[in-house]
């Protein structure tokens, strides 16, 4: 089997932060987004895997990947000219599969379990396609499956007024038979062509679609809170290590990330789950709370910091508090005045504040 993940897109709702590249490359526990993609269909023995890239930043995707050696996979890079939808990218990978069996994976989608098994079972299976369903609050934002008597009746894209509130999930096993209906797909409202759509022909064709429900995390990542949630999951998932230095009167309790070269300076405090990077200063009494990740080569002094991602080459300094926040890299705060009241920032790349 072959894998599809793609990495397109605008991503206009975390905005600033996608100014200068997609949103897949924003770290969640400080490591992109989509590189929980490559690594769930390596682990689930997939190894020959296209990326569709396209948009801003593109070629950020093909710096950070190469050629897939260092992640344990092959990587053949396609461009989507222009954001059509998500079938139209998988038509676009119908010379890479060939006549495999396929697993595709949006980008932006984490997921805690192992896909292994659902892969194993459609390798052996004669269904035309396999989904995961998840339980959602918010119904109107995705593709919702109708099921009566164990078996999907019915598949619709975004309903205004949904009937169910079992969201169709960024993750889909599909054979080559995709690709003829993907061709005689019509623009949808949104004027993109809809793997949903697609998916509902194969269902009008009598063709059997098998689905399995999530009970464990899941997390479509197309907003600042949703990528906090995600961060939070995850970093309390993640095993404790400690590869830095400590001084002395040093509070650390929790899981607790420290990197290669980051120095914990005497009087500060971190309660985890936190994850801190390489070659980072943490000084002058800074406390880092809970579910807070910090990029490589950041430097926090005198600060608190707390529910929030800060990405790497950026610095905070001065009584200052920042909660459920979003950082990007090579931002600098600075908080001249003691200031007890808490702040909140979605910053994109490069930004200079001092308060």
């Amino acid at each position: 089997m072959k894998g599809i993940i793609l990495h397109g897109g605008h991503g206009t709702r975390l905005r600033p932060l996608t100014h200068t590249g997609p949103k897949q490359l924003l770290p969640i526990a400080n490591k992109p987004m989509s590189e929980y993609c490559v690594e769930s269909l390596c682990n689930a023995g997939i190894t020959d895997i296209a990326i569709i890239i396209g948009g801003i930043g593109s070629n950020k995707v093909q710096e950070y990947y190469g050629d897939g050696k260092n992640f344990g996979v092959k990587l053949t890079y396609i461009e989507q000219d222009s954001p059509k939808g998500i079938a139209h990218a998988i038509r676009l990978c119908k010379d890479f599969i060939d006549d495999q069996k396929f697993v595709v994976f949006l980008g932006d989608n984490i997921i805690q379990k192992n896909i292994f098994e659902y892969v194993n079972n459609f390798k052996n299976s004669d269904n035309a396609a396999s989904i995961l369903l998840c339980e959602v609050d918010n119904p109107s934002q995705f593709g919702i499956a109708e099921i009566e008597d164990n078996k999907i009746i019915k598949l619709v894209e975004k309903p205004k007024i949904p009937k169910t509130n079992l969201a169709v999930t960024g993750i889909y096993f599909l054979t080559p038979i995709i690709f003829d209906l993907i061709d005689n797909l019509k623009p949808s409202w949104r004027n993109e062509y809809e793997i949903v759509d697609a998916l509902q022909m194969l269902l009008d064709e009598k063709k059997k679609i098998q689905y399995y429900m999530i009970t464990d995390f899941w997390k479509d990542t197309g907003t600042p809170e949703d990528i906090l949630q995600a961060n939070q999951i995850i970093l309390e998932n993640m095993k404790n290590y400690f590869n830095g230095i400590k001084e002395e009167d040093v509070i650390i309790e929790g899981n607790v990330m420290i990197g290669e070269g980051t120095i914990i300076k005497k009087g500060c405090k971190i309660i985890g789950p936190v994850i801190i990077g390489k070659n980072c200063v943490i000084s002058d009494n800074a406390y880092i709370g809970s579910n807070t990740s910090i990029g490589d080569n950041s430097k926090l002094s005198n600060c608190t910091v707390e529910r929030s991602i800060m990405m790497t080459n950026c610095e905070i300094r001065g009584k200052i508090k920042i909660k459920n926040s979003i950082i990007a890299p090579n931002s600098h705060i600075s908080q001249k005045k003691p200031n007890d009241d808490e702040k909140i920032f979605l910053l994109g790349e490069g930004t200079k504040i001092i308060l």
